[in-house]
Protein backbone atom coordinates (compact mmCIF):
# COMPACT_ATOMS: atom_id res chain seq x y z
CA UNK A 1 0.00 0.00 0.00
CA UNK A 2 1.32 3.41 -0.89
CA UNK A 3 2.17 5.95 1.77
CA UNK A 4 -0.68 8.20 2.72
CA UNK A 5 0.29 11.83 3.34
CA UNK A 6 -2.10 12.14 6.26
CA UNK A 7 -0.20 9.44 8.17
CA UNK A 8 2.99 11.51 7.85
CA UNK A 9 1.68 14.07 10.33
CA UNK A 10 3.98 14.74 13.27
CA UNK A 11 2.72 13.94 16.80
CA UNK A 12 2.23 17.64 17.44
CA UNK A 13 0.16 18.01 14.26
CA UNK A 14 -1.91 14.97 15.19
CA UNK A 15 -2.70 16.48 18.58
CA UNK A 16 -3.71 19.75 16.90
CA UNK A 17 -6.11 17.83 14.65
CA UNK A 18 -7.59 15.95 17.64
CA UNK A 19 -7.99 19.27 19.50
CA UNK A 20 -10.45 20.35 16.80
CA UNK A 21 -12.94 17.75 18.05
CA UNK A 22 -11.95 16.76 21.60
CA UNK A 23 -11.49 19.09 24.55
CA UNK A 24 -8.70 18.38 27.05
CA UNK A 25 -7.24 14.90 27.66
CA UNK A 26 -3.74 15.97 26.60
CA UNK A 27 -2.06 12.80 27.93
CA UNK A 28 -4.31 10.48 25.91
CA UNK A 29 -3.86 12.56 22.76
CA UNK A 30 -0.08 12.48 23.12
CA UNK A 31 -0.11 8.70 23.59
CA UNK A 32 -2.18 7.97 20.46
CA UNK A 33 -0.23 10.55 18.45
CA UNK A 34 3.04 8.80 19.30
CA UNK A 35 1.51 5.39 18.48
CA UNK A 36 0.36 6.64 15.06
CA UNK A 37 3.68 8.30 14.27
CA UNK A 38 5.54 5.13 15.28
CA UNK A 39 3.64 3.31 12.54
CA UNK A 40 4.90 5.81 10.01
CA UNK A 41 8.43 5.38 11.40
CA UNK A 42 8.24 1.58 11.34
CA UNK A 43 7.30 1.50 7.66
CA UNK A 44 10.51 3.36 6.89
CA UNK A 45 12.75 1.05 8.88
CA UNK A 46 14.79 -1.24 6.65
CA UNK A 47 15.89 -4.78 7.36
CA UNK A 48 14.50 -7.63 9.42
CA UNK A 49 14.09 -5.48 12.52
CA UNK A 50 11.08 -3.85 10.89
CA UNK A 51 8.96 -6.94 11.59
CA UNK A 52 10.12 -6.98 15.20
CA UNK A 53 8.83 -3.48 15.96
CA UNK A 54 5.40 -3.96 17.54
CA UNK A 55 2.73 -1.29 18.08
CA UNK A 56 2.35 0.48 21.39
CA UNK A 57 -1.03 -0.85 22.51
CA UNK A 58 -2.80 1.56 24.84
CA UNK A 59 -5.08 1.22 27.85
CA UNK A 60 -7.26 4.29 28.47
CA UNK A 61 -8.64 4.65 31.99
CA UNK A 62 -11.40 7.12 32.73
CA UNK A 63 -15.13 7.61 33.33
CA UNK A 64 -17.67 7.43 30.55
CA UNK A 65 -18.22 10.42 28.32
CA UNK A 66 -14.75 11.96 28.59
CA UNK A 67 -13.60 11.23 25.04
CA UNK A 68 -12.00 7.75 25.01
CA UNK A 69 -13.97 6.43 22.04
CA UNK A 70 -13.89 9.76 20.20
CA UNK A 71 -10.10 9.97 20.42
CA UNK A 72 -9.70 6.51 18.88
CA UNK A 73 -12.34 7.16 16.20
CA UNK A 74 -10.88 10.52 15.16
CA UNK A 75 -7.39 9.03 15.12
CA UNK A 76 -8.49 6.29 12.71
CA UNK A 77 -10.29 8.81 10.51
CA UNK A 78 -7.21 11.02 10.49
CA UNK A 79 -5.02 8.08 9.42
CA UNK A 80 -7.65 6.78 6.97
CA UNK A 81 -7.17 3.43 8.68
CA UNK A 82 -9.67 0.56 9.08
CA UNK A 83 -11.24 1.07 12.51
CA UNK A 84 -13.43 -1.27 14.52
CA UNK A 85 -15.04 -0.54 17.89
CA UNK A 86 -16.04 -3.57 19.93
CA UNK A 87 -17.28 -4.08 23.48
CA UNK A 88 -15.35 -6.62 25.50
CA UNK A 89 -18.50 -7.62 27.39
CA UNK A 90 -20.08 -8.94 24.16
CA UNK A 91 -17.51 -11.70 23.76
CA UNK A 92 -17.46 -15.08 25.45
CA UNK A 93 -14.87 -17.76 25.95
CA UNK A 94 -14.72 -20.41 23.25
CA UNK A 95 -17.28 -23.08 24.13
CA UNK A 96 -19.85 -20.61 25.46
CA UNK A 97 -22.76 -19.20 23.47
CA UNK A 98 -21.76 -15.87 21.98
CA UNK A 99 -19.14 -14.30 19.72
CA UNK A 100 -15.50 -15.36 19.92
CA UNK A 101 -12.80 -12.72 20.07
CA UNK A 102 -11.43 -13.56 16.61
CA UNK A 103 -14.64 -12.19 15.10
CA UNK A 104 -13.38 -8.65 15.78
CA UNK A 105 -10.53 -9.26 13.32
CA UNK A 106 -12.92 -10.68 10.72
CA UNK A 107 -15.20 -7.67 11.11
CA UNK A 108 -12.19 -5.37 10.65
CA UNK A 109 -11.27 -7.22 7.45
CA UNK A 110 -14.81 -6.79 6.09
CA UNK A 111 -14.71 -3.08 6.88
CA UNK A 112 -11.26 -2.65 5.32
CA UNK A 113 -12.29 -4.39 2.10
CA UNK A 114 -15.42 -2.23 1.96
CA UNK A 115 -13.22 0.88 2.29
CA UNK A 116 -10.92 -0.21 -0.54
CA UNK A 117 -13.89 -1.23 -2.67
CA UNK A 118 -15.53 2.18 -2.17
CA UNK A 119 -12.29 3.96 -3.08
CA UNK A 120 -11.87 1.89 -6.24
CA UNK A 121 -15.52 2.49 -7.14
CA UNK A 122 -14.84 6.22 -7.09
CA UNK A 123 -11.77 5.72 -9.29
CA UNK A 124 -13.73 3.87 -12.00
CA UNK A 125 -16.97 5.82 -11.67
CA UNK A 126 -16.20 8.20 -14.54
CA UNK A 127 -15.36 5.30 -16.84
CA UNK A 128 -18.50 3.44 -15.75
CA UNK A 129 -20.62 6.53 -16.41
CA UNK A 130 -19.22 6.76 -19.94
CA UNK A 131 -19.98 3.09 -20.58
CA UNK A 132 -23.53 3.55 -19.30
CA UNK A 133 -24.00 6.55 -21.57
CA UNK A 134 -23.03 4.40 -24.55
CA UNK A 135 -25.39 1.63 -23.43
CA UNK A 136 -28.29 4.04 -23.14
CA UNK A 137 -27.56 5.51 -26.55
CA UNK A 138 -27.51 2.02 -28.02
CA UNK A 139 -30.96 1.45 -26.54
CA UNK A 140 -32.34 4.78 -27.70
CA UNK A 141 -30.82 4.62 -31.16
CA UNK A 142 -29.58 1.18 -32.20
CA UNK A 143 -27.17 0.87 -35.10
CA UNK A 144 -29.26 0.32 -38.27
CA UNK A 145 -28.88 -2.87 -40.21
CA UNK A 146 -26.52 -2.48 -43.13
CA UNK A 147 -24.97 0.65 -41.65
CA UNK A 148 -22.22 2.04 -43.77
CA UNK A 149 -24.01 1.41 -47.08
CA UNK A 150 -25.45 4.50 -48.61
CA UNK A 151 -29.05 4.50 -49.75
CA UNK A 152 -31.36 6.87 -51.50
CA UNK A 153 -33.98 8.73 -49.55
CA UNK A 154 -37.45 8.45 -50.91
CA UNK A 155 -39.33 11.67 -51.63
CA UNK A 156 -40.88 13.13 -48.51
CA UNK A 157 -38.68 11.13 -46.08
CA UNK A 158 -37.81 13.37 -43.14
CA UNK A 159 -35.71 13.23 -39.98
CA UNK A 160 -38.42 11.33 -38.09
CA UNK A 161 -38.58 8.68 -40.84
CA UNK A 162 -34.82 8.35 -40.88
CA UNK A 163 -34.59 7.88 -37.11
CA UNK A 164 -37.42 5.35 -37.28
CA UNK A 165 -35.52 3.31 -39.85
CA UNK A 166 -32.38 3.55 -37.72
CA UNK A 167 -33.57 0.84 -35.38
CA UNK A 168 -37.21 1.54 -34.62
CA UNK A 169 -36.49 3.75 -31.58
CA UNK A 170 -39.48 5.86 -30.61
CA UNK A 171 -37.78 9.22 -30.84
CA UNK A 172 -39.96 12.05 -31.95
CA UNK A 173 -38.87 14.57 -34.55
CA UNK A 174 -38.49 17.47 -32.14
CA UNK A 175 -35.85 15.61 -30.14
CA UNK A 176 -33.55 15.52 -33.12
CA UNK A 177 -34.73 18.72 -34.75
CA UNK A 178 -32.05 20.61 -36.55
CA UNK A 179 -30.10 17.56 -37.67
CA UNK A 180 -29.35 18.07 -41.32
CA UNK A 181 -30.01 15.14 -43.61
CA UNK A 182 -28.03 14.76 -46.74
CA UNK A 183 -29.44 12.04 -48.90
CA UNK A 184 -26.01 11.42 -50.41
CA UNK A 185 -24.30 10.91 -47.04
CA UNK A 186 -23.51 7.52 -45.75
CA UNK A 187 -26.22 6.21 -43.42
CA UNK A 188 -23.66 5.49 -40.70
CA UNK A 189 -22.58 9.14 -40.65
CA UNK A 190 -26.18 10.28 -40.38
CA UNK A 191 -26.70 7.80 -37.57
CA UNK A 192 -23.60 9.10 -35.74
CA UNK A 193 -24.77 12.72 -35.91
CA UNK A 194 -28.18 11.71 -34.58
CA UNK A 195 -26.45 9.82 -31.80
CA UNK A 196 -24.33 12.84 -30.80
CA UNK A 197 -27.40 15.06 -30.63
CA UNK A 198 -29.07 12.51 -28.40
CA UNK A 199 -25.90 12.41 -26.27
CA UNK A 200 -26.20 16.14 -25.65
CA UNK A 201 -29.84 15.79 -24.61
CA UNK A 202 -29.02 12.78 -22.44
CA UNK A 203 -26.25 14.64 -20.60
CA UNK A 204 -28.54 17.62 -20.11
CA UNK A 205 -31.10 15.37 -18.42
CA UNK A 206 -33.77 16.12 -21.01
CA UNK A 207 -34.41 12.42 -21.59
CA UNK A 208 -34.50 11.33 -17.92
CA UNK A 209 -38.28 10.86 -17.97
CA UNK A 210 -38.26 8.61 -21.05
CA UNK A 211 -39.05 4.94 -20.43
CA UNK A 212 -36.53 2.36 -21.63
CA UNK A 213 -36.12 -1.38 -21.23
CA UNK A 214 -32.86 -2.67 -19.80
CA UNK A 215 -31.52 -6.07 -18.80
CA UNK A 216 -30.52 -6.14 -15.13
CA UNK A 217 -28.85 -8.87 -13.14
CA UNK A 218 -31.04 -10.59 -10.55
CA UNK A 219 -29.70 -12.47 -7.58
CA UNK A 220 -31.36 -15.50 -6.08
CA UNK A 221 -32.95 -14.67 -2.74
CA UNK A 222 -32.01 -17.39 -0.26
CA UNK A 223 -33.74 -16.79 3.10
CA UNK A 224 -30.87 -18.05 5.23
CA UNK A 225 -28.80 -16.20 7.77
CA UNK A 226 -25.45 -16.70 9.41
CA UNK A 227 -24.29 -19.48 11.68
CA UNK A 228 -21.12 -20.41 13.47
CA UNK A 229 -19.64 -23.80 14.24
CA UNK A 230 -17.67 -24.11 17.45
CA UNK A 231 -16.07 -20.70 17.39
CA UNK A 232 -15.19 -20.99 13.71
CA UNK A 233 -15.78 -18.20 11.26
CA UNK A 234 -19.41 -17.28 10.77
CA UNK A 235 -20.87 -18.56 7.52
CA UNK A 236 -23.44 -16.63 5.51
CA UNK A 237 -25.47 -19.26 3.68
CA UNK A 238 -27.24 -16.73 1.47
CA UNK A 239 -23.88 -15.38 0.32
CA UNK A 240 -22.51 -18.89 -0.22
CA UNK A 241 -25.47 -19.96 -2.36
CA UNK A 242 -25.37 -16.68 -4.27
CA UNK A 243 -21.79 -17.38 -5.33
CA UNK A 244 -22.76 -20.87 -6.58
CA UNK A 245 -26.09 -20.27 -8.28
CA UNK A 246 -25.98 -18.65 -11.73
CA UNK A 247 -27.03 -15.02 -11.98
CA UNK A 248 -30.00 -14.43 -14.22
CA UNK A 249 -30.84 -11.31 -16.16
CA UNK A 250 -34.30 -9.84 -16.23
CA UNK A 251 -35.70 -7.23 -18.57
CA UNK A 252 -37.12 -4.27 -16.70
CA UNK A 253 -38.78 -1.07 -17.88
CA UNK A 254 -37.87 2.14 -16.09
CA UNK A 255 -37.11 5.81 -16.62
CA UNK A 256 -33.69 6.71 -17.98
CA UNK A 257 -32.84 8.68 -14.83
CA UNK A 258 -33.26 5.57 -12.69
CA UNK A 259 -31.83 3.22 -15.31
CA UNK A 260 -28.65 5.29 -15.37
CA UNK A 261 -28.05 4.64 -11.64
CA UNK A 262 -28.76 0.92 -11.97
CA UNK A 263 -26.44 0.55 -14.93
CA UNK A 264 -23.64 2.62 -13.34
CA UNK A 265 -23.67 0.28 -10.35
CA UNK A 266 -23.56 -2.72 -12.65
CA UNK A 267 -20.72 -1.37 -14.77
CA UNK A 268 -18.78 -0.30 -11.69
CA UNK A 269 -18.96 -3.85 -10.33
CA UNK A 270 -17.51 -5.13 -13.60
CA UNK A 271 -14.62 -2.65 -13.52
CA UNK A 272 -13.59 -3.32 -9.91
CA UNK A 273 -10.63 -5.68 -9.58
CA UNK A 274 -11.71 -7.75 -6.57
CA UNK A 275 -8.35 -9.54 -6.35
CA UNK A 276 -6.68 -6.17 -5.88
CA UNK A 277 -9.39 -5.06 -3.44
CA UNK A 278 -8.89 -8.14 -1.25
CA UNK A 279 -5.10 -7.88 -1.32
CA UNK A 280 -5.18 -4.17 -0.50
CA UNK A 281 -7.83 -4.66 2.19
CA UNK A 282 -5.86 -7.38 3.97
CA UNK A 283 -2.68 -5.32 3.83
CA UNK A 284 -4.43 -2.29 5.32
CA UNK A 285 -5.74 -4.39 8.20
CA UNK A 286 -2.33 -5.87 8.94
CA UNK A 287 -0.36 -2.64 8.59
CA UNK A 288 -2.72 0.11 9.77
CA UNK A 289 -5.81 -1.49 11.36
CA UNK A 290 -7.05 -0.13 14.69
CA UNK A 291 -9.30 -2.08 17.07
CA UNK A 292 -10.86 -0.19 19.98
CA UNK A 293 -11.91 -2.55 22.79
CA UNK A 294 -14.35 -0.70 25.04
CA UNK A 295 -15.61 -1.79 28.47
CA UNK A 296 -12.55 -3.92 29.10
CA UNK A 297 -13.13 -3.33 32.81
CA UNK A 298 -16.29 -5.44 32.51
CA UNK A 299 -14.20 -8.57 31.97
CA UNK A 300 -11.88 -7.74 34.89
CA UNK A 301 -12.58 -8.40 38.52
CA UNK A 302 -11.61 -10.43 41.51
CA UNK A 303 -13.20 -13.82 41.76
CA UNK A 304 -13.05 -17.05 43.71
CA UNK A 305 -13.12 -19.41 40.72
CA UNK A 306 -16.89 -19.64 40.40
CA UNK A 307 -19.64 -17.70 38.65
CA UNK A 308 -19.55 -15.69 35.44
CA UNK A 309 -16.06 -14.34 36.21
CA UNK A 310 -14.63 -17.65 35.02
CA UNK A 311 -15.85 -16.94 31.50
CA UNK A 312 -14.61 -13.35 31.77
CA UNK A 313 -11.10 -14.56 32.52
CA UNK A 314 -11.45 -16.93 29.58
CA UNK A 315 -12.21 -13.94 27.32
CA UNK A 316 -9.06 -12.24 28.60
CA UNK A 317 -7.02 -15.35 27.79
CA UNK A 318 -8.58 -15.54 24.33
CA UNK A 319 -7.64 -11.89 23.77
CA UNK A 320 -3.99 -12.55 24.59
CA UNK A 321 -2.90 -14.18 21.33
CA UNK A 322 -4.91 -11.69 19.25
CA UNK A 323 -3.28 -8.67 20.88
CA UNK A 324 0.14 -10.29 21.15
CA UNK A 325 0.12 -11.30 17.52
CA UNK A 326 -1.38 -14.34 15.85
CA UNK A 327 -2.88 -15.45 12.56
CA UNK A 328 -6.66 -15.40 12.16
CA UNK A 329 -8.48 -17.26 9.40
CA UNK A 330 -10.98 -15.19 7.43
CA UNK A 331 -12.91 -15.97 4.26
CA UNK A 332 -10.50 -13.72 2.38
CA UNK A 333 -7.35 -15.41 3.69
CA UNK A 334 -5.10 -15.48 6.73
CA UNK A 335 -4.58 -12.22 8.63
CA UNK A 336 -1.71 -11.49 10.99
CA UNK A 337 -2.58 -9.32 13.97
CA UNK A 338 1.02 -8.52 14.97
CA UNK A 339 0.86 -4.90 13.83
CA UNK A 340 -2.78 -4.04 14.46
CA UNK A 341 -3.01 -1.25 17.02
CA UNK A 342 -5.22 -2.19 19.97
CA UNK A 343 -6.64 0.55 22.16
CA UNK A 344 -8.54 -0.72 25.20
CA UNK A 345 -10.64 1.48 27.45
CA UNK A 346 -12.67 1.20 30.60
CA UNK A 347 -14.07 3.26 33.46
CA UNK A 348 -12.72 0.87 36.11
CA UNK A 349 -15.21 2.03 38.74
CA UNK A 350 -15.59 -1.35 40.40
CA UNK A 351 -12.27 -2.84 39.37
CA UNK A 352 -8.72 -1.78 38.66
CA UNK A 353 -6.39 -2.37 35.72
CA UNK A 354 -4.39 -4.62 38.02
CA UNK A 355 -7.43 -6.93 38.19
CA UNK A 356 -6.80 -7.91 34.58
CA UNK A 357 -4.71 -11.06 34.24
CA UNK A 358 -0.99 -10.16 34.24
CA UNK A 359 -0.42 -11.44 30.71
CA UNK A 360 -3.08 -9.10 29.31
CA UNK A 361 -1.73 -6.18 31.30
CA UNK A 362 1.61 -6.78 29.63
CA UNK A 363 0.00 -6.58 26.18
CA UNK A 364 -1.29 -3.07 26.97
CA UNK A 365 1.95 -1.38 28.07
CA UNK A 366 0.93 2.25 27.51
CA UNK A 367 -1.56 3.49 30.11
CA UNK A 368 -3.16 6.89 30.15
CA UNK A 369 -5.73 8.25 32.56
CA UNK A 370 -8.44 10.55 31.26
CA UNK A 371 -9.65 13.13 33.75
CA UNK A 372 -13.32 13.85 34.54
CA UNK A 373 -14.74 16.90 32.79
CA UNK A 374 -15.23 20.13 34.71
CA UNK A 375 -17.64 23.00 34.19
CA UNK A 376 -14.96 24.90 32.23
CA UNK A 377 -14.47 21.85 30.03
CA UNK A 378 -18.21 21.77 29.32
CA UNK A 379 -18.14 25.42 28.22
CA UNK A 380 -15.33 24.64 25.79
CA UNK A 381 -17.11 21.50 24.54
CA UNK A 382 -20.21 23.57 23.79
CA UNK A 383 -18.27 26.15 21.80
CA UNK A 384 -14.87 25.08 20.48
CA UNK A 385 -14.99 21.75 18.58
CA UNK A 386 -15.97 21.77 14.90
CA UNK A 387 -18.88 19.51 15.80
CA UNK A 388 -19.83 21.45 18.95
CA UNK A 389 -23.36 20.76 20.20
CA UNK A 390 -24.46 24.40 19.97
CA UNK A 391 -23.28 24.53 16.33
CA UNK A 392 -25.26 21.37 15.62
CA UNK A 393 -28.50 22.75 17.08
CA UNK A 394 -28.00 26.08 15.32
CA UNK A 395 -27.59 24.25 12.01
CA UNK A 396 -30.73 22.18 12.64
CA UNK A 397 -32.83 25.23 13.48
CA UNK A 398 -31.42 27.17 10.51
CA UNK A 399 -33.16 24.67 8.20
CA UNK A 400 -36.45 26.09 9.50
CA UNK A 401 -35.28 29.68 9.03
CA UNK A 402 -34.71 30.14 12.78
CA UNK A 403 -31.47 31.75 13.95
CA UNK A 404 -30.61 30.64 17.48
CA UNK A 405 -28.21 32.84 19.43
CA UNK A 406 -26.75 31.77 22.77
CA UNK A 407 -25.46 34.39 25.18
CA UNK A 408 -22.19 33.61 27.03
CA UNK A 409 -24.10 33.62 30.32
CA UNK A 410 -26.55 31.02 29.00
CA UNK A 411 -23.74 28.74 27.86
CA UNK A 412 -22.01 29.04 31.23
CA UNK A 413 -25.27 28.22 33.03
CA UNK A 414 -25.91 25.16 30.86
CA UNK A 415 -22.38 23.92 31.61
CA UNK A 416 -22.86 24.52 35.34
CA UNK A 417 -26.14 22.57 35.41
CA UNK A 418 -24.60 19.66 33.48
CA UNK A 419 -21.64 19.52 35.85
CA UNK A 420 -23.91 19.68 38.90
CA UNK A 421 -26.17 16.87 37.67
CA UNK A 422 -23.12 14.73 36.94
CA UNK A 423 -21.93 15.23 40.51
CA UNK A 424 -25.27 14.43 42.11
CA UNK A 425 -26.27 11.50 39.89
CA UNK A 426 -24.33 9.25 37.56
CA UNK A 427 -21.35 10.93 35.93
CA UNK A 428 -21.88 10.36 32.20
CA UNK A 429 -19.42 13.07 31.15
CA UNK A 430 -20.08 15.22 28.09
CA UNK A 431 -23.12 13.12 27.17
CA UNK A 432 -24.97 15.03 29.90
CA UNK A 433 -24.84 18.11 27.68
CA UNK A 434 -27.06 16.34 25.14
CA UNK A 435 -29.84 15.80 27.68
CA UNK A 436 -29.55 19.29 29.14
CA UNK A 437 -29.56 21.08 25.77
CA UNK A 438 -32.38 18.95 24.36
CA UNK A 439 -34.51 19.72 27.41
CA UNK A 440 -33.65 23.42 27.16
CA UNK A 441 -34.53 23.66 23.47
CA UNK A 442 -37.49 21.26 23.45
CA UNK A 443 -40.17 23.93 22.92
CA UNK A 444 -38.09 25.74 20.30
CA UNK A 445 -37.44 22.53 18.37
CA UNK A 446 -41.13 21.64 18.50
CA UNK A 447 -42.44 25.07 17.39
CA UNK A 448 -39.71 26.00 14.88
CA UNK A 449 -41.57 24.49 11.91
CA UNK A 450 -44.58 26.74 12.56
CA UNK A 451 -42.69 29.85 13.66
CA UNK A 452 -41.99 31.12 10.16
CA UNK A 453 -38.36 31.94 10.85
CA UNK A 454 -36.81 34.71 12.88
CA UNK A 455 -34.16 35.10 15.57
CA UNK A 456 -34.33 33.54 19.03
CA UNK A 457 -32.05 34.63 21.86
CA UNK A 458 -31.26 31.91 24.42
CA UNK A 459 -30.18 33.83 27.52
CA UNK A 460 -29.55 32.94 31.15
CA UNK A 461 -33.13 33.78 32.12
CA UNK A 462 -34.48 31.25 29.63
CA UNK A 463 -32.07 28.60 30.93
CA UNK A 464 -33.16 29.26 34.50
CA UNK A 465 -36.82 29.16 33.58
CA UNK A 466 -36.55 25.88 31.69
CA UNK A 467 -33.97 23.95 33.71
CA UNK A 468 -33.89 25.24 37.27
CA UNK A 469 -37.03 23.38 38.44
CA UNK A 470 -35.60 20.12 37.06
CA UNK A 471 -31.97 20.60 38.08
CA UNK A 472 -33.01 21.71 41.56
CA UNK A 473 -34.77 18.43 42.29
CA UNK A 474 -32.53 15.39 42.59
CA UNK A 475 -35.41 13.06 41.88
CA UNK A 476 -36.42 14.93 38.73
CA UNK A 477 -32.89 15.42 37.44
CA UNK A 478 -32.14 11.73 37.96
CA UNK A 479 -34.88 10.78 35.49
CA UNK A 480 -35.01 13.77 33.12
CA UNK A 481 -31.44 15.05 32.98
Amino acid sequence: MGDDPTIALTPREIVVELDRYIVGQAAAKRAVAIALRNRWRRRRVEGDIREEILPNNILMIGPTGVGKTEIARRLARLAQAPFMKVEASKFTEVGYVGRDVESMVRDLVELSIAMVRAAQSEDVREKAAHMVEERLLDILLPMPKGAGRGRDRSPGEGVEDLVETAGGAAIVAEEVEGIGVNVLEDEKQRHQRTRERLRDRLRAGKLDARQVEIDVETRSMVPMSMFSLGGAEEVNLAEAFDSILPHRRKRRRMEIGKARQVLIQEETEKLIDMDHVVTEGLERVQESGIIFIDEIDKIAGRHDGTGPEVSREGVQRDLLPIIEGSTVATKYGMVKTDHILFIAAGAFHESRPSDLIPELQGRLPIRVELSPLSEDDFVRILLEPQNALIKQYQALLATEGVEARFTPEAIRRVAAIAAKVNEETENIGARRLHTVLTTLLEDLLFDAADAGGGTVIIDEAMVERRLRPIAGSKDLSRFIL
